[in-house]
Parts: C-alpha cells; sequence; structure tokens
C-alpha cells in the first residue's frame, strides 16, 4: 500500500547491524500467523528469565525451531546465564543452550561480580560453543544503581573484552539505569553516555512506548532496543520509517537546555557553533576569566552536554567537545 511513500530502512536486511529490535517472550501465546507477517522486523528474541527451564527441551525446541523458520534469533537472558555461573556449571549450560539451538546468550552482573580475566574466560566459553553473547550492564534494582562514570567503565570493560554490543539494563523502565522513578529518559546520563560510547555499540532496553519513541527521535531509526514486547513491534518499525513522528508521543525537546549562568550557557552556545576547543580558546572568544571558563566547563561536564578529550600533540592540553551525535 502507498509504495511511493515507503521507503526501505537504511539496514533492511538481516541479520542487522544496526537498527536492532529485541522482543521478549515470557512463554505467552501468540498469533503464529501474525508473528510471521512481523517477523522481518524482529531481529532477536529473548526468551525471558529462567522460564527455559520450566518447560521441557522438546517444548523449547519446538519454540526455537519456529523462531529460526522466521528468521529470527533466539537469546537466553543473563537471570539464566547469572544463576549458571554462581551453580558453578556455566560451561554445562553454554553447552546444552547450543545444542537447543540458541543463537545469543546474554551476561550480566546483577547479582554477581567477574573481573576482566573472569569475563575473557566467559567470552572464550560461548565463543567455542559457536554462540554470540552480549554484555547487560546495570543493575535491576533502584536502590542498587551505577552511577554515570561505573556505567561507563563497565561499557568499556566489556568492549575491551568482547567487541560487540552491549545491552544497558531498564528492567521496568522506572527508575534504573537512563530512566528516572517517572520513566522518562535522565538526558544527561544519556549524554554523558553517548559522548564516550558510540550507540552502534549500546542496544537500549526500553519497555516503555514513549521510551522507545524517545529514543528512536534521539538517534534515529538504526538506534537499537529492547525489551519491547510483541504487540509493539509494528508501532516501532513505523517510527523507525518516519511514519509515525516524536509527535505522535507528544516529544517535543529531547535533550536538556544547559542549566546554570549566563556564562555557562553562552560558552555551551559557543561550543555548539565552534567545538572542538581547548580552554584558551574559550578564553580568547569570550572574554570571561580562566575560573569562570574552568566552573562553567565543570558545569557542563556533569550536565553531560560537553565532553573532555586530551590533545593528541600536548595530553597535558585538554580540548572539549559538544556531546552530540553524528551517528544518525
Amino acid at each position: 500500500m502507498l509504495d511511493q511513500l515507503s521507503d526501505k530502512r537504511i539496514d533492511d536486511t538481516k541479520p542487522r547491524k544496526q537498527g536492532i529490535s529485541y522482543i521478549i517472550d515470557k512463554l505467552q501465546g501468540f498469533d503464529k500467523e501474525n508473528f510471521a507477517i512481523i517477523s522481518p522486523m524482529i531481529d532477536i528474541v529473548k526468551i525471558y528469565g529462567a522460564y527455559p527451564m520450566l518447560i521441557t527441551n522438546e517444548q523449547l525446541l519446538d519454540r526455537i525451531k519456529f523462531y529460526h523458520e522466521n528468521n529470527v534469533l533466539v537469546s537466553a537472558g543473563s537471570t539464566l546465564t547469572e544463576y549458571a555461573i554462581r551453580e558453578n556449571i556455566f560451561e554445562q549450560f553454554v553447552k546444552e543452550a547450543a545444542s537447543l539451538g540458541f543463537d545469543v546468550i546474554e551476561i550480566g552482573e546483577n547479582n554477581i561480580q567477574l573481573n576482566t580475566e573472569q569475563k575473557k574466560k566467559t567470552s572464550t566459553i560461548i565463543k567455542s560453543y559457536g554462540l554470540k553473547h552480549h554484555w547487560k550492564i546495570g543493575k535491576k534494582d533502584p536502590s542498587r544503581q551505577l552511577n554515570t562514570e561505573k556505567t561507563i567503565d563497565k561499557i568499556n570493560e566489556s568492549l575491551s573484552v568482547h567487541q560487540d554490543k552491549i545491552i544497558l539494563e531498564a528492567n521496568l523502565g522506572y527508575s534504573v539505569g537512563i530512566y528516572d522513578e517517572k520513566g522518562n529518559i535522565k538526558w544527561s546520563v544519556l549524554s554523558a553516555i553517548t559522548s564516550t560510547v558510540s550507540p552502534d555499540n549500546i542496544i537500549f532496553e526500553a519497555p516503555l512506548e514513549v521510551q522507545q519513541a524517545a529514543l528512536i527521535a534521539e538517534f534515529g531509526q538504526r538506534v537499537n532496543l529492547a525489551e519491547i514486547k510483541l504487540e509493539n513491534v509494528a508501532s516501532i518499525e513505523s517510527q523507525r520509517r518516519g511514519f509515525l513522528s516524536k509527535a505522535s508521543f507528544s516529544i517535543s525537546s529531547l535533550k536538556k537546555n544547559p542549566n546554570g549562568g549566563p556564562a555557562t550557557k553562552f560558552i555551551y552556545f559557543i561550543l555548539q557553533n565552534k567545538s572542538p576547543l581547548e580552554q584558551g580558546d574559550l578564553m580568547h572568544l569570550t572574554g570571561l576569566p580562566r575560573r569562570t571558563i574552568q566552573a562553567s566547563i565543570e558545569d557542563l561536564k556533569e550536565q553531560g552536554l560537553i565532553y573532555e578529550k586530551s590533545n593528541l600533540e600536548d595530553i597535558r592540553r585538554k580540548v572539549y567537545h559538544l556531546a552530540k551525535d553524528g551517528w544518525v
């Protein structure tokens, strides 16, 4: 219908490298005929939690076979993986997962801690059985959240072990990770993360429709989304392809304007138009004293609106970049 208005996505052919839609299967019933229709819009399905242990291997094999027949990869969730690690049966778990037809394994540190060497060993075991894996970053419990700096450290550590995508934990979408207690995105936190880590390497869990819409509006059709309910798949695809605008979800302004005094806002304006700049450049362009420049820079960094890098010619000098994304 209206083929002349319907453009294909940039990453249209599976397996996609970007624009991944990652749904969850809680052993709910679904219409197989309708699933076959929307399956081209789905890349991975995660069989939720420890649910694979609640059904027989024959039932699990049938379910995985159905997804494969529809060209959808199947993942085991991080809850099951953590349980296997804690019970010292991880390799047995991976071996059985491979024999059952799983394609991907999620690994998280919600209730365990793995150092770099343990992560390397874990990664090696999974690869030895021909499976892919994604590290999950974050905690499910709102009272045990990682701060932004720790989150970025964990992301970089995981990417150093396995150069693929990581998953940002969201649990139910409230007070976890990049989301506040109302389920809204904390834009300063998101900007701080994506100024350091490319969105190419992130799969954002986004259980709520408004979160999905906001992330697509911010990063474009190639943003990777997970924790998606089956009934939201077509809506997400409509947004990726531009049929539904961000106005449909009342999303008017995604990134926060800078907070602070006139000097902070002035420096942000300068960086918007001329970044990257050194501190000396900012002093020359604004006429403001060094102390004022330094205070404003720290304020903008805390808000996640700018980030700092060392000058390649002189590492003692710092260069300031605007935290915007040229990825879309």
